[in-house]
């Protein structure tokens, strides 16, 4: 997504939660970080949900359109597809978007915009 991974968050898969733990949480959520994604979706066609910075409440739906199978050579994330912009961090939720988009109507920010070699620049850091 572009943002700084510096809010809560989690993903609801069949009614459970899955996110890094807390003391503080006020539900019960299984460690994230003890999941692989091929353990969760075995097959294509699986919905999930991704909530990030629970104060703007932002919703992600996602669904496994289709299980590749793994390049050896690759060792990280490869993006294969996407579309629009990344809202910015700590714009207020969809709301604050709507009214950021309005005001940046003449600036630079294109909400259409997309970059996939940028985005997959970006994952080939991540460890």
């Amino acid at each position: 997504m572009g943002w700084t991974d510096s809010h809560l968050h989690q993903f609801i898969i069949e009614d459970k939660y899955y996110s890094i733990p807390s003391p503080d949480d006020w539900k019960p959520v299984l460690d994230e970080r003890r999941f692989k994604l091929n353990q969760l979706f075995p097959s294509n066609g699986y919905k999930f949900i991704y909530e990030y910075d629970f104060g703007d409440s932002w919703e992600h739906q996602i669904l496994i359109e289709k299980i590749l199978p793994p390049e050896s050579s690759l060792k990280h994330p490869v993006c294969i597809k996407g579309r629009r912009a990344c809202p910015p961090e700590d714009i207020g939720g969809i709301w604050g978007y709507e009214e950021f988009l309005a005001a940046m109507q003449d600036d630079e920010f294109d909400p259409e915009e997309f970059d996939i070699e940028e985005v997959n620049a970006i994952l080939q850091h991540l460890k």
